[in-house]
């Protein structure tokens, strides 16, 4: 209800004062520090719940009052510690520019096809600041890791899940081979009904902040997150024609997951480069590791160029490959070289050693040679003397 780095807030003190007033908020206990921790009452609980909006934020559980049975004395059960971590884990979000006041929910559910609820401790939307959705889980090493790990699978079979009205044949595709989800599209499975696009490859990120804990628990539980969880979060290979040359990794089917702990929160802003994203060395700012450089645009680029440099390495290949002339010296062209080899044409080819050109002139040749061939036998004999008339006349010499 105070901002985090205002510890003496009047304006504050004095409203509170005027609730408890009426009855809408009350006291539940004073820290060491002698700082008061004040809780909705019923009725305050009950308005809240009408008041804020947008309308479907979820309100916290009612903390109801306990006395001692003995003393009658108001027990302060000492407030609940982890809802402390998440509230100081959302102010310095909030502090940071993440989020606004009524762009974070707690304890919202996300139910499996088995029927379990995965709750998320916190949920960040802020896409002004680049997050459009951050699911977020608070641990005070109360837990063992591999129950992060846990966690960790449900969110992400929780990612792979359809809605109800999902078209028939996708659902019993998906029935009939599981892996199949990955080839149906994010914004046709049941995550999207629930959250805005992530404006990044994968399902919905996720946020571990550790608490309250030593820096040797906080590295074994992300070791373990690190080995163990590696299915959920890590990307995979591209399949591409183009292996060799691609560098990129394919996120789509991967929950992003980073990790920090408050206490770096509380040093230097949730907005410095506090963030450490799993499969990556080093520290880096939330945008900045829930980003993928190594992703989707860059596989596109690599085979993009890929692709180029093969077509560019066969087009070479081919030109060394190309047959010449034996008569002029002179490259194949494309329509010769196909001639040649193609088998509908390659019997009509003629000399297959010689270029386009000088089997042209061949043809040529072949032709005017036909040609005076048919003429010459088109040309009449040269006339002889008759001898007839000479032969009609002596005997008519001799009649007479």
């Amino acid at each position: 209800m105070t901002r985090p780095d205002n510890q003496h807030d009047k304006l504050t003190r004095d409203n509170l004062l005027d609730l408890e007033d009426h009855h809408l908020v009350r006291i539940e206990t004073v820290r060491d520090d002698q700082r008061q921790v004040w809780v909705l009452t019923k009725r305050g609980h009950g308005e809240a719940k009408q008041l804020l909006e947008p309308k479907g934020i979820r309100v916290s559980a009612l903390r109801e009052e306990k006395y001692d049975p003995v003393t009658g004395k108001l027990l302060g059960t000492s407030y609940d510690d982890h809802a402390a971590a998440v509230t100081s884990t959302a102010a310095e979000l909030h502090r940071a520019g993440i989020g606004h006041r009524l762009g974070f929910q707690t304890e919202i559910g996300h139910r499996l096809g088995n029927g379990y609820v995965q709750r998320a401790d916190l949920v960040v939307r802020a896409p002004e600041a680049g997050v459009p959705v951050l699911l977020m889980e608070i641990d005070r090493r109360t837990e063992d890791a591999h129950e992060l790990v846990a966690k960790l699978r449900r969110y992400w079979e929780w990612g792979r899940l359809l809605p109800r009205d999902a078209a028939k044949r996708t659902v019993d595709l998906v029935r009939s081979r599981p892996d199949s989800i990955e080839h149906v599209d994010h914004n046709k499975r049941l995550w999207r009904r629930f959250y805005p696009p992530t404006g990044r490859e994968g399902l919905v990120p996720l946020a571990f902040v550790f608490a309250d804990t030593t820096t040797a628990k906080v590295d074994n539980a992300v070791a373990v997150l690190w080995e163990a969880g590696r299915r959920y979060w890590a990307p995979r290979r591209y399949d591409s024609l183009y292996e060799k040359a691609i560098t990129a990794r394919d996120y789509r089917q991967a929950v992003p997951v980073v990790v920090t702990t408050l206490e770096q929160l509380q040093e230097h802003g949730a907005d410095a480069a506090v963030w450490r994203r799993l499969g990556r060395d080093g520290e880096q700012t939330l945008t900045a590791a829930l980003d993928n450089p190594d992703g989707h645009a860059l596989y596109r680029a690599q085979e993009a160029r890929a692709d180029t440099e093969d077509k560019e390495r066969r087009a070479a290949q081919r030109e060394a490959e190309r047959p010449v002339c034996t008569r002029c010296g002179r490259k194949f062209t494309d329509e010769r070289w196909e001639e040649i080899t193609m088998h509908r044409t390659a019997i009509r080819a003629g000399d297959k050693s010689v270029c386009g050109p000088c089997h042209a002139d061949d043809v040529a040749r072949e032709e005017a040679a036909v040609e005076a061939a048919r003429l010459q036998a088109a040309v009449p004999p040269e006339p002889q003397d008759d001898p007839e008339p000479d032969l009609v006349r002596g005997w008519f010499r001799r009649r007479t």
